[in-house]
This record gives structure tokens, C-alpha cells and sequence, in this order.
């Protein structure tokens, strides 16, 4: 499970690594890298279509990492009964039941058990 999430980790990482060259490479008054490789006139060798690619770039890794993170998350939420124990409660120690005090007759003898002296 571990193992897993670092991987989910590190690809989260690298895309927004990817993301955050793509968007600073980007001019938001439309320049950017077309500017650079078309010079002033954007339908010059198909400049045009760097501004598309980048722009279909951000939101692809935008929703890579968002579907990245959420994976990560219903993977760690919920553990499995394989790889965690289930918890075992701990045992009630109960005070043991006051044992019967077992006599014998002849030695104790309660008030009820006095025999009764015999009438004259």
C-alpha cells in the first residue's frame, strides 16, 4: 500500500513540475513560445497551433493531478482487511463472583440452628 502511494506521490509531482514549465512558458497576451518561434505573424508555419498544445497541455496535467490526488486518497482511506488487523477490543476484567463459603454444619451454627433443649 506504501508503495503504491509514493508512486501516486511522485507522478503528482513530476505533473506539477510539468505544469508549472508549461504555464510560465506561456505569454498570457498570446505571445509566449509562438511569438518566439513565429515572430509577429501567428499563422507563419502553424504557430497558432503552440498556443492550442499548451493550453490543451495545462488542463490535461491540471486534471492528471486532480484525478492523481483523488486516487491517492480513496486508496489511503480506506484500509484493508489484509493488510490491517482488525483491532481487537480489549477484554473486560470483571470482578470474579464471590465464591459460596461452603462450611461445614457442625463447626458454625446460626441462631435457626440451635437445637432446642428438650422439655422437661
Amino acid at each position: 500500500m506504501d508503495t503504491i502511494f509514493i508512486l501516486l506521490m511522485v507522478l503528482v509531482m513530476i505533473a506539477s513540475i510539468l505544469l508549472v514549465i508549461i504555464v510560465m512558458a506561456q505569454n498570457p497576451k498570446g505571445g509566449g513560445l509562438s511569438s518566439t518561434f513565429g515572430g509577429a505573424s501567428p499563422a507563419q508555419f502553424g504557430v497558432q497551433r503552440t498556443n492550442d498544445f499548451m493550453e490543451k497541455a495545462t488542463w490535461t496535467l491540471g486534471a492528471v493531478i486532480i484525478v492523481l490526488i483523488l486516487i491517492s486518497v480513496v486508496i489511503t482511506g480506506k484500509p484493508t482487511a489484509t493488510t490491517k488487523a482488525p483491532a481487537q477490543q480489549p477484554v473486560k476484567k470483571e470482578a470474579p463472583a464471590p465464591a459460596k463459603q461452603s462450611t461445614p454444619a457442625a463447626s458454625t451454627t446460626t441462631p435457626a440452628q440451635v437445637p432446642a433443649a428438650p422439655a422437661k
